[in-house]
């Protein structure tokens, strides 16, 4: 019984560093160039779609579907981690994604890889670079080393399912 109530303070301990690490990182991730969003059915029901950006404070703030697309290139969470619906801008010419908590788009769990993958522009768009990760990269369940990306292409890295919204 005293190694489960160890086991399970563990636990809540990870949590919360996780949580906090989270909220750090949030933080954090609102001073970059690249936006962080979330993407959540309005509250009522229907086919529409409100969108949450955290802004300087880490607050949550809704702002206009319209003026997150036209920014440019999207890749959006649609599973995995708790995190459906959180959308990342690439606007920067280099992005890596990973658990590193030093990645762009830190997704945080053990099927990632901390250097897990790269996005880049090139000339004739954007690609994405698998890095040598453990369990790959995957681009409309094909592994990949490397793939020019394209409007509505699933990317998968560990256990989540991205997709790829291109600028309209």
């Amino acid at each position: 019984m005293r190694t489960l109530i160890e086991y399970c303070q563990r636990a809540a301990f990870k949590r919360a560093i996780s949580f906090l690490f989270q909220k750090l990182l949030s933080a954090r991730s609102s001073s970059r160039r690249s936006t962080r969003t979330s993407i959540r059915p309005r509250v009522g029901g229907g086919d529409t779609t409100e969108v949450y950006q955290v802004d300087e404070t880490g607050e949550l703030r809704a702002v206009d579907m319209d003026e997150v697309t036209h920014e440019g290139a999207t890749l959006v969470i649609r599973s995995g981690g708790g995190r459906s619906g959180e959308a990342f801008m690439l606007a920067d010419e280099r992005m890596t994604i990973g658990r590193s908590p030093e990645a762009e788009i830190f997704l945080d769990d053990v099927t990632v890889s901390r250097n897990h993958a790269l996005i880049v522009r090139r000339r004739d768009g954007l690609y994405i670079d698998d890095l040598g990760s453990l369990n790959g990269t995957y681009v409309n369940r094909r592994r990949i080393e490397s793939h020019r990306l394209q409007n509505g292409d699933e990317l998968q890295v560990g256990k989540y399912k991205l997709t790829y919204l291109e600028e309209r």
